[in-house]
């Protein structure tokens, strides 16, 4: 059923780094999912009011908070699509975030809504009258929300999209929900026991566990998170493929959303190359990774003295002061400035996140160890970078 709605509805719906297909996929899970959702939606709220089952009538609520989910999917893919204006410089690619925010918002406020019903339905509890067309309207739900699970998650994974992998999960969590609402069913005909209420209030907690999820997935790129390590290695890959580049460092990744992400990165190539061919490779690297990876990435030519042994044993020297100060610490931008009584020693270091707060004393080791190992004076001034995709 999933390839045929893709062969129908999207075109050339196998090439998704294409923006373009990306929204028509989008869209065709945000059309499928307000469908199959408001079909059960208006099936169980029926059921429920004829049974007087709480347990059943905050189970569809809960698939109208996910059919209006849908409609904020749908309309958040045709936002995410829009192009680059003069006030939207990067595109509007993260309204696809927003769109999961606003989602997880409105999944939170039908739970708090549906918690307070059950919580009066366990105070105040009524007589459930439960029919074989009702259990069988249940089964149903669990049937087709595990479809829809199927559905969205093949669709997010072809995209790489955490709206439609929260949309799958939360679909996933729907099947787990409408079974313990079968289980009240049964344990009510069978034992006669008032578990309706408390089944409602764990349905109740099942949506707000959701929510809170998805809002945690959808706040975090909107503040900024990291790239995935994956992409940042691709990058970085592929970059030290270039014979010329001698090492990297201070790799960035900036998301504006799927598809919208801008890079900077640092290469380290020989002072004695051609500055103009020096320019020419790193054009190349730069529209190769648009094209392959589809990142707008701008690299920084840093020129490197290879010829002065000096230097060199200098830098080898340090680089052994640091490892002696921790195995992981590397330095990069390695220079010397003479002054009129001293040498400054300025370079940067990587630092791992777990060292942060020992800086000072990282300089302050190096200094101390250099001035008493050599007859010079020396002054050390370090910048220091986090550890990730910084190499030498």
């Amino acid at each position: 059923m999933t390839e045929w709605l893709l062969r129908r509805f999207v075109k050339d719906y196998t090439q998704t780094a294409d923006s373009r297909v990306r929204a028509r996929i989008g869209a065709l899970s945000g059309a499928v999912g307000i469908g199959c959702n408001a079909l059960l939606f208006l099936v169980k709220a029926a059921t429920g009011f004829l049974t007087g089952s709480v347990a059943v009538t905050a189970d569809a609520l809960n698939n109208l908070s996910d059919a209006s989910g849908s409609i904020v999917t749908l309309v958040g893919f045709r936002l995410a699509d829009k192009p680059a204006d003069e006030r939207h410089p990067y595109g509007h690619a993260r309204a696809e975030y927003l769109s999961g925010l606003a989602v997880a918002v409105l999944i939170l406020v039908i739970g708090l809504e549906l918690m307070k019903t059950s919580a009066q339905k366990i105070f105040h509890p009524t007589p459930v009258s439960f029919s074989p067309a009702a259990l069988g309207v249940l089964a149903l739900s669990i049937g087709l929300k595990l479809w829809l699970s199927l559905f969205n998650r093949r669709l997010g994974r072809a995209i790489d999209s955490t709206a439609l992998l929260a949309a799958a999960a939360d679909s996933r969590n729907d099947c787990v929900a409408t079974a313990g609402v079968l289980l009240s069913a049964v344990v009510q005909i069978c034992f006669q026991a008032p578990v309706d209420g408390y089944m409602g209030l764990a349905v109740a907690l099942f949506i707000l566990r959701s929510g809170w999820a998805m809002a945690r997935e959808t706040v975090s790129p909107l503040l900024g998170e990291n790239a995935g390590p994956e992409l940042r290695q691709r990058i970085v890959d592929y970059v030290q493929q270039q014979p010329k580049v001698l090492g990297y460092h201070d790799l960035m990744v900036h998301d504006y959303g799927p598809g919208q992400r801008f890079a900077s990165l640092h290469v380290e190539m020989d002072y004695r190359e051609d500055p103009l061919e020096c320019h020419e490779i790193i054009d190349d690297l730069e529209r190769e990774c648009l094209r392959s990876h589809n990142v707008h990435l701008v690299i920084h030519y840093d020129p490197v003295v290879t010829d002065d042994p000096a230097l060199t044993a200098l830098k080898e020297q340090v680089s052994a002061l640091l490892r002696r100060e921790d195995p992981r610490l590397t330095l990069h931008d390695f220079r010397m400035v003479q002054g009129r009584r001293h040498m400054n020693l300025v370079f940067d270091v990587a630092l791992p996140g777990d060292l942060r707060g020992r800086e000072e004393a990282i300089r302050q080791g190096v200094e101390q160890a250099l001035n008493q190992s050599s007859e010079g004076i020396y002054h050390v001034k370090i910048t220091f970078d986090t550890a990730d995709f910084n190499g030498g």
